[in-house]
């Protein structure tokens, strides 16, 4: 679904992607890790358009996006939900949820049931707004609303981050879900090693820019991989 060849990024004088090279199957779930720093946030935004590369190439089911806006590429499939979440705390659930409309023809502007099934509490506070809601059930809003989106690649910046353990364990059961009944493709960047352990199909392991391991979740507990994750 997704093909990242040879990225490198820069900040100005600085890189933050050196040579990064991965592929995410669809229906399955890719897991990247690494310290903070080791730039898994600017190879999402490089993904979804918010940062240019300055070499290598993107390419989404096969289609190279090049220089493609950030809109047309949520339109043509990838959805995003970002560190730290970024809802609207002054719009209700139910118009947070519908701000994914957007992208959509007229005839599919509805939030699909199953989005309720998985976060039940969604349905429960749909006219609470947003900033009212617990870190956790802001996550769950935020993964929702880019599930509205209708995506075949799902990009995931640390959703555990300062979640309770409750909700990470809902979490960790709806994107099993999304993989094993909606197909879709998921790209997760995280830190929480035991939660990728538990659901990756494979791995990928970078550090200083760089891809320096990439295999099935196993690999994880291997000493020289495990040295790339320690502080």
């Amino acid at each position: 679904m997704l093909t990242i060849e040879n990225l490198s990024l820069h900040y100005g004088a600085a890189q933050a992607l050196r040579g990064v090279s991965l592929d995410v199957a669809p229906g399955a779930i890719t897991c990247l890790l690494g310290r903070n720093g080791v730039g898994k946030t600017s190879l999402l935004r490089a993904i979804v358009g918010h940062q240019a590369p300055s070499n290598g190439a993107i390419r989404l089911d096969g289609r190279t996006l090049g220089k493609m806006p950030s809109h047309d590429r949520g339109r043509g499939g990838i959805g995003y939900v970002p560190q730290g979440r970024e809802i609207f705390p002054l719009l209700t659930v139910r118009e947070n949820l519908e701000t994914g409309y957007a992208g959509l023809k007229r005839s599919e502007r509805v939030v699909p049931n199953y989005i309720f099934e998985l976060f039940p509490v969604l349905k429960d506070m749909l006219g609470r707004r947003g900033g009212d809601l617990s870190g956790g059930q802001q996550q769950q809003l935020a993964i929702g609303r880019a599930l509205v989106t209708r995506p075949q690649l799902l990009l995931l910046d640390e959703p555990t981050e300062g979640i309770q353990p409750s909700i990470i364990k809902d979490i960790g059961r709806a994107i099993r879900f999304l993989r094993d009944s909606q197909g879709i493709a998921i790209l997760l960047v995280e830190q929480y090693l035991d939660f990728c352990r538990e659901l990756a199909d494979y791995v990928y392991v970078m550090d200083r820019g760089a891809v320096v391991h990439s295999g099935d979740a196993a690999s994880l507990d291997r000493a020289d991989v495990r040295a790339h994750l320690t502080v």
